[in-house]
């Protein structure tokens, strides 16, 4: 590919226009560095101009998640499991997705809506186990909501003799699909934690599935029957996607990095099959590193813009971060039998801005790809946003594969601001396609933050709308559903 390589000597920025770039009344450099390059890797980008956009744009009721009403926020009656030393308690539940067709729409299992979620002890942050809840068609209400149990027993795990499946010390988020012929097919990400806990002792992620069987004993029950066809799928390569080894082998936690594999999500196109998926980047994508703040395909904007904002942030706290920074939504494209068939290069990548774009989400409306990805402010090294802000960001394409553009002109979709103590405080927002003719799709997400309330857990939000159209969203107003409500 290209490099083109900067060479004439940059403008000098006035103050005014430092300002609105958010880099302060610093002194900048006038001239350019001989290392500035231009290299796009033939992926989308989320760039820092378009971020930059942000803090504007989000004070717009057009991005702002409802306010939910705090005395109408309820534990799910049914998300009850014994812990560890034989008691009967209450769950935190909190990353769920819907049992979906193969076009994302949600799918129904003899006459019910089915949810995967994440849920565990709120007294036990390594307590992270995928639960499946199930709701007749047609019910809305959160009380309606059963809990079938956990989809994997304590020794599922080693029974396929996998490699990467026995280290499993916590199941976390992906996706669930209603295959053609009926069978439902998990994805999810096979986490390895502490040694203590029979783990690697890093942050070990790898996409993993397996067909999740369940009955119907009685007309009103549904119970999970155990597992078939278990196996690992992908865990990194190193050239497209950072793997493990790399995290490690460059300082692990201890050097400010965050590795990221995870949160695989099903969707197919014209016959093939493929997983999106959280990731870093790998050494032939645009690896992390300072060299990265040399690159003006990640900054966006102007070359005066590129100049001024590297300037800053070279002379900024977030410089290491940044430097750090080079979160991916991956795709590889599997078999008929759930293995490996291709890597492929990332949908696109978040270099400088942020580590984590997670729960990755796409899907197809009106002839365009729409792709969804959820993050924290507290990750990013965006001058003008705070620790407390949370954001869906969106893009769309004219096809699965990019290239991606940002929706509403920056990216920005989802906006909330609130502390994480609120009871309302909610996160990990899911878009649902529909089969209606209108434009309007529901979101859901998790309310409460887990582990911070004796008597108030994680638990379905109330859902509400999102209306999506070409290139534009705006949240609808008024449009509060149940709490954990799939369809209306």
């Amino acid at each position: 590919m290209k490099i083109s390589k900067y060479l004439k000597q940059a403008t000098a920025v006035t103050f005014a226009t430092a300002l609105l770039v958010g880099g302060g009344a610093q002194s900048f450099a006038k001239e350019k560095n001989s290392t500035d390059y231009n290299e796009d890797y033939d992926i989308s980008h989320i760039t820092r101009y378009d971020m930059h956009k942000f803090p504007e744009q989000q004070k717009s009721d057009q991005f702002k998640v409802p306010q939910f009403d705090a005395s109408s926020i309820k534990n799910i009656p049914s998300a009850k499991d014994y812990d560890k030393n034989g008691n009967l308690i209450d769950l935190d539940v909190w990353d769920s997705w819907p049992l979906q067709n193969a076009d994302g729409t949600v799918a129904t299992y003899k006459g019910y809506n089915i949810v995967f979620a994440l849920a565990g002890d709120p007294k036990d942050g390594n307590d992270t186990h995928i639960y499946v809840f199930y709701q007749k068609v047609g019910e809305t209400s959160l009380n309606s909501w059963k809990n079938a149990g956990r989809v994997f027993k304590d020794n599922d795990k080693f029974v396929p003799n996998d490699p990467h499946l026995k280290y499993q010390t916590q199941e976390w988020s992906g996706s669930t699909t209603l295959t053609k012929d009926g069978k439902i097919r998990l994805f999810y990400t096979n986490f390895s934690g502490a040694p203590e806990d029979g783990g690697t002792g890093y942050s070990k992620q790898t996409l993993t599935t397996a067909q999740v069987n369940l009955t119907q004993p009685d007309h009103n029950t549904i119970k999970v029957d155990g597992v078939e066809d278990y196996k690992s799928i992908f865990d990194g390569d190193g050239k497209i996607y950072q793997n493990v080894q790399q995290f490690i082998d460059e300082g692990a936690f201890s050097s400010g990095d965050n590795h990221t594999l995870r949160d695989p999500h099903y969707v197919e196109d014209n016959g093939h099959k493929y997983l999106v998926f959280e990731a870093n980047t790998g050494t032939e994508t645009g690896y992390q590193g300072d060299d990265q703040l040399n690159n003006s395909a990640f900054f966006g904007g102007n070359k005066t813009f590129f100049q001024s904002e590297k300037n800053a942030l070279l002379q900024s706290a977030k410089k290491h971060d940044a430097s750090l920074a080079n979160g991916a939504l991956g795709i590889i494209e599997i078999n008929n039998d759930y293995t490996l068939k291709n890597v492929m290069k990332p949908l696109i990548t978040s270099n400088t801005i942020t580590d984590e774009i997670e729960r990755a989400n796409v899907f197809k409306k009106d002839g365009k790809w729409y792709l969804f990805t959820d993050s924290r402010g507290a990750k990013m090294t965006i001058d003008g946003i705070g620790t407390k802000d949370i954001y869906m960001l969106g893009f769309v394409s004219n096809s699965l594969t990019g290239q991606y553009k940002p929706l509403n002109d920056s990216g920005l979709v989802l906006h909330m601001d609130l502390d994480p103590y609120d009871i309302t405080f909610n996160y990990s927002h899911f878009v649902i396609p529909n089969n209606s003719k209108d434009n309007n799709l529901v979101v859901t997400s998790y309310a409460t933050n887990k582990g911070y309330f004796n008597d108030h857990h994680s638990t379905f939000a109330p859902s509400f709308l999102l209306n999506l159209k070409g290139s534009k969203t705006s949240v609808v107003k008024d449009s509060v559903l149940e709490q954990g409500q799939l369809t209306r």
